[in-house]
Formats: C-alpha cells, sequence, structure tokens
C-alpha cells in the first residue's frame, strides 16, 4: 500500500519597527499594524503588561486608553488590562496563563483579535504561549520593553514556559503578527536590564558577523551603564534584530525540526545557571557567562586563538559582566547531581531531540556545530573563569 502523501508549505512574514512613543495619539503605527482593509470593522485586543513597566511609567495606562479613544475606528480594548510579575516570575507561574486565557475567553477575542504583549522578555514568552494555545491561535503584537527583549525574544517565532522545574519546557512556535519596538523604554531601564540585552548583540556577532563584533567594541564604553549612550543601543538592537531575523528566514529551519540551533550559542550552560540561581541571574547575564564558558573551552580545544579569546573578554568586561558564578563549578565533578552544570547539557540536547549539538565559535564572526565535548575540558575552563574572577576581584591590601 502507498501511503497518501501531502506536502504543505507555510508562508509567513512580519515586520519589526523601531519608533518613539508608540502610544501617542499622534503615532500610527499600532493603528497601522491592526488595521486590515480586508477586514473592516474595529478589532478586540487585551493588553498584557510588565508590572515593572508601570511602575516606571504610571500613566501607561492612561496611554493605552486614550490610544484606543482616538482610533476606535480599528481598535478596541475588550477587558481591562493583564498586568503581571516582569522577569522569570512571569514564566514560572502557570496561573498567569490560565489568567490570560480566561480574560480572552471572557472578552470573547476571536482569531482575529489581538493581545499586545508589552513588556521584557519573559512577559513577551508568557503572553506569546497563550495567545498561540488561546483558539489554536490569536494575532499577537509584540512590544519589547527592555534592551534584551528587542534582540530575543521579541524578535523570533518561539514562545514558552518554564515547568516541571525545566526552562522553556512547555512552548510553541508561531509568529507574531508584528513587533513594534519603543526605544523610550530604553530609558526607565536599571543597569542591570540595560547591560543584560547586551548579551545577545554579543552572541550573535561572535556567530555570525565580525563586522558586528568590531562595532561593538568600538561603542563598548557608550553601552556601558555608567554611559547609557541611547542611540548606541537602538543601532546595536536594530543589528541584532536583523540578524536574528536573516537567520530564521534562511537557515531552513525556523522551527527547529534539526539538531543544530546557532542562536543559542552560549545557552546550554546559561539555561542551566538561571536554574541553579533560582533565576536570581538575569537571562541576560546567564547567556554572558555561558557565551564566557563556552569561548574559554573553544581556546582550550584549539579553536580559537588567544588574541580573539581575549578581545570577546574584554568587551565584557568593559560592559561590566560578571563571567562568574559559584553555580558554575558546585558538584561539577558529580556529573549526575542535579545541581551539576553538566545537567545543562543533557537538559539541552533532550530539549530540541537527535544528537548533542553546541554552537561554538572558530573565530570571531564564524559559529561551527561540534556533538562531543570533554566535560575534563569544560572543568578546565571554569577554573580558567574562576581563577581570572578572583583576580579582579582581589581584595585590596592594607597597611
Amino acid at each position: 500500500m502507498q501511503p497518501i502523501r501531502q506536502r504543505v508549505t507555510v508562508d509567513f512574514a512580519y515586520d519589526v519597527h523601531f519608533t518613539e512613543q508608540l502610544f501617542h495619539p499622534d503615532n500610527p503605527l499600532l493603528a497601522h499594524t491592526i488595521h486590515r482593509p480586508d477586514e473592516p470593522g474595529s478589532k478586540k485586543a487585551v493588553a498584557v503588561i510588565d508590572d515593572g513597566l508601570i511602575a516606571h511609567w504610571p500613566d501607561l495606562l492612561d496611554k493605552l486608553d486614550g490610544y484606543a479613544r482616538v482610533h476606535s475606528e480599528v481598535m478596541t480594548w475588550a477587558a481591562e488590562p493583564v498586568v503581571v510579575p516582569g522577569g522569570e516570575a512571569a514564566k514560572n507561574d502557570p496561573a498567569l496563563v490560565d489568567r490570560i486565557h480566561r480574560t480572552v475567553y471572557e472578552a470573547h477575542l476571536d482569531r482575529h483579535a489581538y493581545v499586545l504583549a508589552i513588556g521584557g522578555g519573559a512577559v513577551l514568552d508568557l503572553a506569546g504561549y497563550a495567545a498561540a494555545t488561546a483558539h489554536r491561535g490569536i494575532r499577537l503584537i509584540r512590544v519589547p520593553t527592555t534592551a534584551l527583549a528587542p534582540n530575543d525574544a521579541g524578535v523570533g517565532v518561539k514562545k514558552g514556559i518554564n515547568a516541571v522545574g525545566t526552562k522553556n519546557f512547555l512552548g510553541t512556535f508561531a509568529p507574531p503578527t508584528a513587533v513594534l519596538n519603543d526605544t523610550a523604554f530604553l530609558q526607565t531601564l536599571d543597569d542591570r536590564d540595560w547591560r543584560a540585552g547586551i548579551a545577545e548583540a554579543i552572541k550573535v556577532a561572535l556567530i555570525k558577523d565580525v563586522d558586528f563584533f568590531a562595532q561593538l567594541e568600538q561603542v563598548a564604553a557608550g553601552l556601558a551603564p555608567s554611559t547609557r549612550d541611547l542611540a548606541a543601543m537602538e543601532a546595536v538592537n536594530e543589528r541584532c534584530a536583523e540578524l536574528h531575523l536573516e537567520h530564521i528566514a534562511a537557515s531552513g529551519d525556523p522551527f527547529e525540526m534539526g539538531s543544530s540551533r546557532p542562536l543559542d550559542f552560549g545557552h546550554w550552560a546559561a539555561h542551566k545557571l538561571e536554574e541553579l540561581t533560582g533565576y536570581a541571574l538575569r537571562h541576560g547575564e546567564a547567556v554572558a557567562i555561558g557565551i564566557a564558558l563556552d569561548c574559554v573551552y573553544a581556546h582550550l580545544d584549539g579553536r580559537l586563538d588567544e588574541m580573539s579569546l581575549q578581545a570577546i573578554l574584554d568587551l565584557m568586561d568593559t560592559l561590566g559582566f560578571e563571567l562568574y558564578v559559584p553555580e558554575l563549578d558546585a558538584h561539577l565533578d558529580e556529573p549526575d547531581h542535579p545541581r551539576c552544570l553538566f545537567q545543562g547539557l543533557d537538559a539541552f540536547r533532550e530539549h530540541l531531540g537527535g544528537e548533542l549539538t553546541i554552537m561554538l565559535i572558530d573565530a570571531i564572526g564564524h559559529g561551527v556545530d561540534v556533538h562531543a565535548v570533554d566535560r575534563d575540558r569544560y572543568r578546565d575552563a571554569v577554573r580558567y573563569l574562576r581563577s581570572r574572577h578572583e583576580r579582579t576581584h582581589r581584595p585590596e591590601q592594607v597597611g
């Protein structure tokens, strides 16, 4: 018996915009994004908002109401905004998903309605997962508000929440309708959130674009939290988003059906470190450590030259990243211990399936997949970072 085979080709497209004062009534971007000439009438929408954002922008809810009143022919808020915790707490509480689902249900949103996710990467993931699973998919507009979100969760096609003690255990692939970046939100970030976003820019530069890495070196002093050059950050975010989108569109594997995940360079250790620290580390902070660890490993493995390694570590130093935490080497000689860093390797492989595939670099701007690692060499890499940390954080001698 010959099988009946059906081939389905799915085409999707979405725009990533950069603007200022997105919710000012005179800014038409949101209204133009929601309006569809072939679907007349005002569209229902519900906003999911990061509570940390409201603390810094107390008039945000009034701005949202005012915008909808001015553009009532295009959009209508169908329910009060769903305000959720920011940071990883947004992805750790399943009750928040239920709350968004219930709001969608009670507001009678259909698949032509919109969920507007406004916040950092974790809130975008939460709202995106809830939108993708309600009615098998409600249109999602992402409004990233941190330096990290435009570089990572804001532009991709993945949405996920944490479950069974595992990062992103539940999730789906579903492209957004659009991504609307309002650079004004960057102005109220604290130092850690400002810095954390740059980690994803370093990541994509290291695996894809040596010229972008050189640009990061040139503007590093301006990107540091003590300086906060907003124009420099905007330029970095736009290039980072462009590189991420190029990979998603041109890699041939936008929904990660294979085993290679270049954009997760440094993430096998980062995800485990987030768990081990109880998410005290921001995602970007953990990614910076994971990148440093994999770069040191690549050097010890004979792949990456010393000069390149030091350039990478120096850039991270200039930006103020801490590249060692005690959780790196706790239980490192007990590979079966649940708090051993190497458990992250197994989780990384299991999350995707197939053979273990880790992205390393053999030169700045060029990534390479490897399918086996030397754990003793990784232990040496951890010791390298610990020793470097101890040298740079040695207390001054008195007397």
